[in-house]
């Protein structure tokens, strides 16, 4: 798939249990699956801690989005590798694949009307904290934004973002949590800081990124069906 804008923006160790069983193996698809999410204490209610340099901030994200934006694991049926990230644009949601069937399932905020976009990318960098220095030309559009602004809780990119090959575009956290499941951004896909961070530690430089357009269709899981039967209770990465 080619890269295409749509509008005017150009710009650890595991445990997984199964019917109540502890399973190991070795394969691929084990080891991609061992890297699946406990809900963390962002998403059961509890604070989270994500510190920034010795700055730590406490905050609860979870009650700012309904659940079905929760991170989640949910069957996802695709041809995919594990390990490739999916950008489901009208439906507000970012997939993990883990292969099996089986995906991490993240709420996200994306582009408003006009500011949409889909096509194929990598992920070609990295960062903790980042440092926001606005496009030019979302600088035309708002002339009052900072032109620099130091990574910390108060960034509008939060604890994480990943940079899309070719693009300004970036996968990254939000200082707005009620934002996620809206279409509101400028072109950049935002999550829960909890969420990106966890997503920040499972993917690796080079990491194929798929964006959908919103003319995309998709059948949504009822994942009330498989919790009963598939309990995935895996620890999450460290907050780093």
């Amino acid at each position: 798939m080619n890269f295409k804008l749509t509008g005017k923006s150009a710009v650890c160790a595991c445990i997984v249990l199964a019917g109540g069983s502890l399973l190991a193996s070795t394969s691929v698809q084990a080891q991609v699956l061992a890297m699946a999410t406990e809900p963390n204490a962002a998403l059961t209610g509890r604070e989270v801690t994500l510190g920034n340099g010795g700055a730590p901030e406490a905050i609860n994200e979870a009650a700012a989005v309904p659940a079905r934006l929760h991170r989640q694991i949910v069957p996802y049926p695709t041809s995919e590798a594990p390990g490739t990230i999916v950008v489901d644009t009208p439906n507000t949601y970012l997939y993990f694949v883990l292969g099996g069937g089986k995906a991490i399932r993240y709420g996200i905020g994306v582009g408003r009307d006009g500011f949409t976009w889909s096509g194929t990318k990598t992920i070609e960098r990295k960062s903790e904290w980042p440092d926001w220095i606005p496009p030019a030309d979302m600088l035309q559009r708002q002339p009052y934004l900072p032109r620099f602004m130091a990574g910390g809780p108060g960034n509008p990119l939060g604890a994480r973002a990943m940079y899309l090959s070719g693009t300004v575009f970036r996968i990254h956290g939000t200082n707005k949590p009620s934002s996620i499941g809206t279409h509101v951004s400028s072109g950049c896909i935002r999550m829960l800081n909890a969420d990106v961070t966890d997503l920040y530690e499972r993917v690796r430089i080079g990491t194929k990124v798929m964006v959908l357009p919103m003319t995309h269709q998709h059948v949504a899981q009822d994942t009330r069906r498989t919790e009963p039967v598939i309990r995935e209770a895996i620890f999450a990465p460290s907050l780093r």
